[in-house]
């Protein structure tokens, strides 16, 4: 025998049922709106930190670059917050993907720069320390030039040691940066 209490329809039972399901995707919660709200406030941090120039890239409307350029100077914290927020709110009018992919891909421009610079550096710094790396530097770009090399990396040492301006520190970074960016 079946009891009635074992087998209750219970509003969440009606409400998880195939026919709501998609009522239930049509209407975010309000966990989902609160991060998707913040996601957009932080792009348009993003969007205050930018330069004029750059942001002039963007098919911005204008209400929201009249914003964006009133946040610029804000250094209080509420008012900064509140503005944010108003941007925020703004944005949820614009189509965010074009403006997304910009960012990311001056950000993953940053990125190989960067990371450019630090090998850069990492082979200056091998060059001046150790006496085999000319060789191996030699192996992997055949098109340097190692006598202006061996003379830069002599002038740099000559340099640090009489605690003279790092001129030749500096073109021996210059010259690599070319030696690399040639390959």
């Amino acid at each position: 025998m079946i009891t009635a209490s074992r087998h209750r329809i219970t509003q969440d039972t009606v409400q998880n049922t195939p026919e709501n399901d998609h009522e239930q995707d049509a209407a975010p919660s309000k966990t989902r709106r609160k991060k998707d709200m913040h996601a957009l406030q932080e792009i348009g941090e993003q969007l205050v930190e930018l330069d004029p120039k750059k942001l002039n890239e963007f098919d911005l409307p204008e209400i929201l670059l009249d914003a964006i350029l009133l946040a610029r100077p804000m250094t209080k914290h509420g008012a900064r917050r509140r503005q944010m927020q108003y941007i925020g709110r703004l944005m949820r009018e614009v189509d965010m993907q074009p403006i997304q992919e910009k960012l990311d891909a001056w950000q993953q421009v940053s990125v190989h720069q960067t990371a450019r610079l630090h090998q850069l550096e990492r082979w200056r710094e091998r060059l001046l320390t150790d006496e085999h790396a000319l060789t191996e530097f030699a192996e992997k770009y055949p098109a340097a030039d190692l006598q202006h090399l061996r003379l830069l990396i002599r002038n740099a040492q000559k340099e640090k040691a009489a605690d003279k301006p790092p001129k030749s520190f500096r073109s021996l970074f210059q010259e690599l940066q070319a030696i690399i960016a040639k390959t």
